[in-house]
Formats: C-alpha cells, structure tokens, sequence
C-alpha cells in the first residue's frame, strides 16, 4: 500500500517512520509526478501559511482533483487547517472539508500540552493526542462526522475518506490512528 506524503514543510518524516513501521510503502510528495499509483495521502503539520505559498499551483489542482475522486486522505493539524472550507479571519485553500477551523486556537508553542482520550470509532484504548499551536473545528456541515470533542473542542472529524485531526499522531507514535487510516484505504478499495 503507497501512501503520499506532502513533504514541502513541518513533520512530514515523522509520519513517515510511522507508516513505513507499520508496513506502508512511502513517497513523499513535491511535484505533481510524485502523486502517481498513491492509495492514501498524509498532509500532516506544520506551518499551514507557509505550506500554502510552497504548494505549485499545478501541485493545489492536482491534490484537489484527487481528493475529490475519493483518495483517503489524513489531514493533521496544518494539514486539517488546508482542507478546510472556512477558516476563521483567512480564504481558505484547498477547500474539501466541510468544516471551519480556528488557528492556533490553543495558543503559542510555549501552551502545547498532551490529553489523553478514547476515540471510539478509532479505539477503544486512550490515547495520546499532542496539541501543538493546534487549531479546533469550531463547525461541522453536510456528512462531516465528529470524531472527538476535548473540553467543548471539536478536535477529530471524518468526512468520507477524509480523516481530520487537530493534534499529532505522528509525535505521540498513535498506531492506532494510522490502523484506522489503512481501514479508510482497504474500504476505498471496495468502492
């Protein structure tokens, strides 16, 4: 299974040793060429204003296109920031997420912090969820699901085969996370 992994800013090598751990192949993802023969996508975090102004235009259309035709898709933090139809206070950018988001909505670097939590549809153990300058999803619309809500804080959802999460699986080693999204992948496969 070949999962792309959007690679021009923020933690994308962590999401990498995750995924080539638990047995994905990886390529990570530049140019529009290094999207051919993927199954899944991981836009993972980072600085999303600085990720948009490293993504080619030809690269934004071709990510859309894809994730439109159905490529499951694992949106964390930035990632989940650049797939949102409404941003607070910003235009958004790829605009496939039928949610709005509020950046940096815990605060600066200096206020990260790790929950614990159940992700039922996920898990059934806690797991380790890392916020880090993380936004939370202040609405759902349409078929968007809520995954989990922390403290009045939507911080999880899934659209189709879109998962979206606020916090970082990738730092906190969450298998369970990437488990899921290889579910999302094999279901993808039988449609």
């Amino acid at each position: 299974m070949k999962i792309g992994i959007l690679a021009l800013q923020g933690g994308y090598f962590e999401h990498q040793e995750i995924l080539i751990r638990l047995g994905f192949e990886t390529v990570l993802i530049k140019e529009v060429k290094d999207l051919k023969d993927i199954e899944g996508l991981v836009l993972g975090g980072g600085e999303s204003t600085t990720i948009k102004k490293l993504i080619s235009l030809p690269l934004k259309n071709a990510l859309i296109k894809k994730i439109e035709k159905g490529l499951p898709t694992l949106a964390t933090c930035a990632g989940l920031i650049l797939l949102a139809k409404e941003i607070e206070g910003e235009e958004p950018y790829l605009a496939l997420l039928d949610i709005k988001v509020k950046r940096n909505a815990y605060g600066r670097q200096s206020n990260s912090f790790i929950k614990t939590a159940k992700i039922p549809k996920i898990s059934e153990n806690y797991l380790e969820l890392e916020f880090i300058r993380a936004p939370i999803i202040s609405k759902v619309y349409n078929n968007t699901i809520i995954l989990l809500e922390l403290e009045g804080n939507i911080v999880a959802v899934q659209q189709g085969n879109i998962l979206g999460l606020s916090f970082h699986p990738e730092l906190t080693n969450c298998l369970e996370i990437y488990e899921y999204f290889r579910k999302i992948i094999n279901e993808a496969k039988l449609v």
